[in-house]
């Protein structure tokens, strides 16, 4: 067996699974009442995300000493994906700090972006995909 793509086959999945939290709880508090356990849900979502993410390059340094070899498009989108892991991140965290004190319009408002962050990084995990 290949350690190397065990690894990344493990990873990926693990990765995987931080974007459904992600993606899922964020629509499905759009229409849920449980909206601190979903707030949850997300916030370790991004941060599995963004463990599994450095993973990748931590695999890659392992087995090659060097980190993956992208450029152009593949590189921007996985920027775009850091940002969109750190800013849920951060909207998750201070949800389940300081809303108690927002507005209705403020809460909706927070899982609009929420959902809308999850989307753009599934978008360019695609774009991560292909052009890598």
């Amino acid at each position: 067996m290949d350690l190397q793509n065990l690894a990344y086959a493990l990873d990926q999945s693990i990765h995987n699974l931080g974007a459904v939290a992600v993606t899922a709880g964020s629509v499905a508090a759009l229409f849920s009442k449980e909206k601190r356990r979903l707030a949850w849900l997300v916030l370790s979502g991004c941060a599995v995300q963004s463990a599994t993410g450095a993973l990748f390059g931590i695999i890659s340094y392992a087995f090659y000493k060097h980190l993956p070899d992208i450029g152009g498009i593949a590189v921007d989108a996985l920027i775009v994906k850091m940002v969109c892991a750190v800013s849920g991140f951060s909207v998750a965290a201070l949800y389940l700090w300081k809303s108690e004190s927002w507005s209705e319009r403020a809460k909706k408002g927070s899982w609009h972006l929420l959902a809308t962050l999850a989307f753009v990084a599934i978008t360019s995990a695609a774009f991560l995909r292909w052009f890598s």
